[in-house]
């Protein structure tokens, strides 16, 4: 528990950053709503005025603009991009900074299991993810509430919160994995950068170009898109037993090899 605590303290201001950001991405996005929306013409067709390719890229064509919820779902792409490199950047520094921070020897020789250490710290680690998902989602709800102007829309930022909370989690053990699995560890958390970003791109390359959506299923950011979840849409039942069990792979690739790492102290 001690090692729980140690990090979760040894992250705090890290996890303050990140939660005002995301807070002020939220303020900031719904701004502009509220600065497009008062020049009086439909957003739909302000928008229908942008490229082609942008316009697949962002969504457009499957939200309602003149509402907030459907300005919330092309935000929520942004939300998301923020909330999994915060994901990934933590699964893999959280298991690296030992060796990165010479503090291995003094850690590891302690009468206890690498199998509790790695437990420790990835509670540790969904716990912060957990907090930032509930900032983003409360001020969601409460920033976007302000510019519904009636509608309903918490349903809807739930159940993204949801595909969020998902994805994040994953792109968590992704990053863990990768910690495990390298003998430089230091460059964890960029590789786990690396494979995010790789992916992001893949899922804008599948929306600009049908003929490569067998590829969907390698790209996590198509398995929970806001399009598809939102106006009673739901979850896709696939992506999140493919989900599940990615997670539990990439866990136990945690678990197994961080175990057998010879440490540099």
């Amino acid at each position: 528990m001690n090692i729980y605590v140690k990090e979760l303290r040894s992250h705090r201001k890290s996890l303050i950053f990140w939660c005002i950001g995301v807070f002020l991405m939220v303020v900031s996005g719904m701004a502009k709503y509220t600065g497009l929306s008062s020049s009086g013409e439909s957003l739909n067709d302000l928008f229908t005025d942008m490229p082609k390719s942008l316009q697949v890229i962002m969504g457009i064509g499957t939200f309602d603009l003149n509402k907030a919820s459907g300005f919330y779902g092309l935000l929520y792409i942004y939300l998301l991009l923020m909330a999994t490199i915060h994901a990934a950047m933590l699964g893999a520094t959280i298991l690296a900074k030992e060796e990165r921070d010479k503090t291995s020897e003094f850690l590891f020789v302690k009468p206890v299991s690498r199998t509790k250490i790695i437990t420790a710290k990835l509670l540790a680690a969904f716990t912060n993810i957990v907090i930032f998902n509930l900032v983003t989602w409360i001020s969601s709800i409460v920033v976007v509430g302000k510019y519904a102007k009636g509608e309903a829309v918490n349903g809807d930022i739930a159940i993204t919160m949801i595909g969020m909370l998902f994805l994040q989690l994953l792109f968590m053990v992704i990053g863990s994995a990768i910690s495990a699995l390298k003998k430089r560890p230091k460059t964890a958390g960029s590789l786990a950068a690396g494979i995010l970003l790789l992916t992001f791109v893949l899922s804008v390359a599948i929306d600009l170009n049908e003929s490569i959506e067998f590829l969907k299923y390698i790209t996590p950011f198509k398995y929970f898109e806001a399009k598809n979840m939102m106006y009673g849409g739901g979850f896709d039942s696939g992506f999140v037993v493919l989900t599940i069990i990615l997670f539990a792979a990439l866990t136990a690739v945690t678990y197994v090899f961080y175990k057998k790492r010879d440490l540099n102290v």
